[in-house]
């Protein structure tokens, strides 16, 4: 069959555009074709694939993705696709990925009621009623339970049209034979001592996945402790905003922020402790990547994945309504006990070997591709 899939923006250490990727190759391998349409594409173009880089322009992102769809529909009506798989939310899509989470209640509950006189809530609420109203066909893949209780709570969708899928995690995440050898290369490589502790964060869009939570947090722990802690976040977005408040909370000496990379599995096998206090996050799969290599979790409780920590009881979760006080006072427990750190490691090497959390492209494939559908 030929296979349709759009999104919006393309980059190789995007969580979302992973999930893509697999999921495109996954239903490549089974031997149909694969079309993408993007506005933007960095990074190497899988063999085979045939990409549209779709030629529009606007003054702002809302009208850039308004006429997107309005021109892969073109498109697809002249040469026309067995299934059309969405990343982003858009009309006319056969099979939506929902790693977004719920507009409507993000816009209902953290923004004042003016926000909804806007453009660009005009826009986002009128894509998601699109994919999520009980008129439309499409299939739902979802990776959070959660985000689907909120898309029946304000749109009424069909329970059948929506597909649960597993996490999903890499393979290449979980830590191999000679995780201590790679540890020990990279602690050399980044100048920490035994004794130092690493804190870590990944993931675009600095601002939801909390980051200034994660330096307000290292600015407030004792003076000691301080002095031997360092973090470093990764992800594709700009860091300068962070840069300058790491420095007026002093601690430019302490803060590293790098672009999205391919070697993040060295990073979490570097590490000591994982930081992920997200504003909102409909999963949040780096979580997973974090417990499979080991590495003891600190997140907030709004994270779709939250409650797979505390399940392997690989670390701990910050409770809603979120507590800037509290997230520091459990970073400082963390820090603080080196046995318990360990006890966390083990039990999420112990999870990472029997939890049913791979599989989701080869899963999402088979509904793309099923027969009658």
């Amino acid at each position: 069959m030929q296979l349709a899939f759009c999104l919006y923006k393309y980059f190789p250490s995007g969580g979302l555009q992973r999930s893509f990727l697999r999921i495109a190759l996954a239903c490549q391998a089974r031997g149909h074709a694969v079309r993408v349409y993007a506005l933007s594409w960095s990074g190497e173009l899988p063999e085979g694939f045939e990409l549209i880089r779709v030629p529009v322009k606007g003054l702002t992102n809302i009208r850039r993705y308004e006429r997107f769809a309005a021109w892969v529909a073109r498109d697809l009506r002249a040469r026309p696709a067995a299934r059309v798989v969405g990343f982003n939310k858009m009309p006319g899509l056969d099979f939506y990925y929902a790693g977004d989470p719920c507009y409507e209640d993000k816009a209902r509950t953290l923004r004042n009621p003016f926000y909804r006189l806007s453009a660009r809530y005009r826009h986002f609420a009128t894509a998601e009623r699109a994919v999520f109203a009980p008129p439309s066909r499409t299939r739902l893949l979802m990776i959070s339970r959660v985000q689907q209780t909120l898309f029946e709570k304000y749109y009424g969708t069909p329970p059948e049209r929506f597909h649960m899928l597993p996490p999903g995690i890499a393979l290449d995440r979980r830590a191999p034979p000679d995780a201590l050898r790679i540890r020990a290369e990279f602690r050399a490589e980044f100048g920490l001592a035994d004794d130092d502790l690493l804190l870590l964060q990944v993931g675009s869009d600095f601002k939801r996945k909390g980051l200034d939570r994660s330096l307000l947090a290292l600015a407030g722990l004792p003076d000691e402790l301080r002095r031997r802690t360092r973090l470093i976040a990764i992800g594709q977005d700009k860091p300068d905003a962070f840069l300058r408040y790491a420095r007026e909370l002093g601690l430019a000496e302490r803060v590293s922020i790098l672009p999205g990379r391919d070697d993040v599995p060295r990073f979490l096998l570097g590490a000591d402790l994982f930081l992920h206090p997200a504003y909102h996050e409909a999963a949040g799969a780096v979580l997973l990547e974090a417990l499979v290599a080991g590495l003891p979790v600190l997140c907030s409780a709004i994270c779709g994945y939250a409650h797979y920590i505390a399940e392997a009881d690989g670390g701990l979760v910050i409770p809603e309504p979120f507590a800037q006080a509290e997230m520091d006072r459990l970073l400082q427990r963390m820090l603080r006990d080196d046995d318990q750190r360990r006890r966390w490691q083990a039990n999420a090497l112990a999870f990472a070997e029997t939890a049913d959390i791979y599989g989701r492209a080869e899963r999402a494939a088979d509904l793309i591709l099923m027969e009658g559908d």
